[in-house]
């Protein structure tokens, strides 16, 4: 009897011994799959200013709340997503106790849209604007994790909880190098909560959006938190010269930079047979300028001849403009096949931004630079493998053309003019 039950409880701890090792690779894997997910951070203005009704015909918080609910319909499945609010609580004048004044409405976590939907559907217009502290906060709310972590600041004034600088607390943010991004959105913006609104978006490589109808600010919203889903690439920081010959060497990634106003950036790729240089840049309006705007990408030799160019223009109001290139070079390029030399390309980005009236001219304005040397295309005859580089030939036909169609045309109007004589 005793052996029975011996035997019993043996079978008893191998089963729950398998059991267990089955068990728990399966929730470590869960483990690491809610580690790695995105996380994004709404941050909210509930100040009392957002009774005003001048965003298409109803409150600013209703805009809100009505974008808010149809982001909470379009949030992908694997985005963990809180809600932080600013000003929804303290009526009062004390601004000691305003300025405190941030919650978190909604935990950052998997998503519940149902509850997530009535508690947006609870706010009300209230107190104060304590944008920093609550970015503070809301920084703190996304603790933890190796996926993506982003902040969406709405916002439509200033802080008012001086001399807490919200700027200040967004770099000290970056400074933390947990990967955070806060991006910005202004309802209404004035100039002043502009240039906040951007500071804070510019400390941690993030954007800034300027809001004043309903769609707008839904769209932006769902296109930042679908941005959280996508692999997160950190862009390295640098710094372009006047002219090729100084320019910075760049291999294939992502670049971030700043081009003043009416000034030329220089960087220097090499580029060997067979291979493909492929550049884009993008230039954003961090501030007030004028209508009337270019960005122009150019590569060239070292001796300043153009190979190809990419240009891009509008008129109007633009958050960001972009243009980009390719280049292919052959094979056939280089005489000696077993030490094929590169060839350095020069890439020159200006563009033609103008500031408006009373706006800083310094820094330059944002400047995104992505490179990528890739395989050359496999067909001999693929047009680009030519360039602009080779348009001489085509000037030079050009010429000589006009030369020939010249000398034709002037005997010819001489024989008429004679002939005419003659008779």
């Amino acid at each position: 009897m005793i052996t029975r039950q011996r035997r019993a409880a043996g079978v008893c701890v191998l089963f729950a011994a398998l059991t267990a090792g089955i068990a728990l690779p399966t929730a470590a894997l869960a483990d690491e799959t809610t580690a790695a997910a995105p996380k994004v951070n709404l941050v909210l203005d509930v100040s009392g200013s957002m009774r005003e009704r001048d965003i298409d015909g109803q409150s600013r918080m209703a805009a809100a709340k009505q974008a808010f609910n149809e982001v909470l319909d379009a949030t992908p499945e694997d985005v963990q997503l809180g809600i932080r609010t600013l000003g929804a609580n303290y009526p009062g004048d004390d601004q000691k106790t305003g300025c405190k004044d941030t919650a978190q409405l909604y935990p950052v976590g998997p998503l519940d849209r149902t509850e997530a939907k009535a508690a947006v559907a609870t706010l009300a217009p209230t107190g104060w604007t304590p944008i920093g502290p609550a970015l503070l906060k809301a920084a703190d709310d996304l603790d933890g994790g190796t996926g993506s972590k982003r902040i969406v600041l709405i916002s439509d004034g200033e802080d008012t909880c001086a001399p807490l600088d919200p700027c200040e607390v967004a770099r000290e943010i970056a400074a933390k190098g947990i990967g955070l991004t806060i991006d910005t959105l202004g309802l209404v913006p004035n100039t002043r909560m502009r240039q906040q609104l951007s500071c804070i978006a510019e400390a941690t490589g993030g954007t800034y959006t300027s809001v004043e109808h309903t769609d707008e600010l839904t769209d932006r919203v769902n296109q930042l938190v679908d941005r959280a889903a996508d692999p997160v690439v950190t862009p390295v920081a640098t710094e372009g010269a006047s002219e090729c010959a100084k320019a910075p060497a760049l291999e294939s990634g992502l670049y971030t930079d700043r081009a003043e106003f009416g000034q030329q950036r220089w960087y220097r790729v090499d580029v060997l047979p067979g291979r493909e240089l492929r550049a884009s840049v993008s230039v954003s309006a961090d501030r007030d300028v004028n209508p009337g705007y270019g960005v122009l990408l150019r590569a060239v030799t070292v001796h300043g001849r153009e190979i190809v160019r990419g240009e891009a223009a509008g008129n109007g109001r633009t958050d960001v403009i972009s243009t980009g290139l390719r280049y292919p070079k052959r094979e056939g390029d280089d005489d000696d096949a077993d030490k094929p030399a590169a060839e350095t390309v020069c890439l020159q980005v200006t563009h033609s931004f103008s500031a408006a009236a009373g706006v800083k001219t310094t820094p330059g304005l944002p400047l995104e630079l992505t490179v990528d040397v890739v395989d050359g295309p496999s067909e001999a005859s693929d047009v680009a493998a030519f360039g602009l580089g080779r348009g001489w030939w085509l000037l030079g036909a050009l010429v000589l053309t006009g030369f020939v169609g010249g000398l034709l045309w002037g005997w010819l109007s001489r024989w008429r003019v004679a002939v005419w004589r003659a008779n």
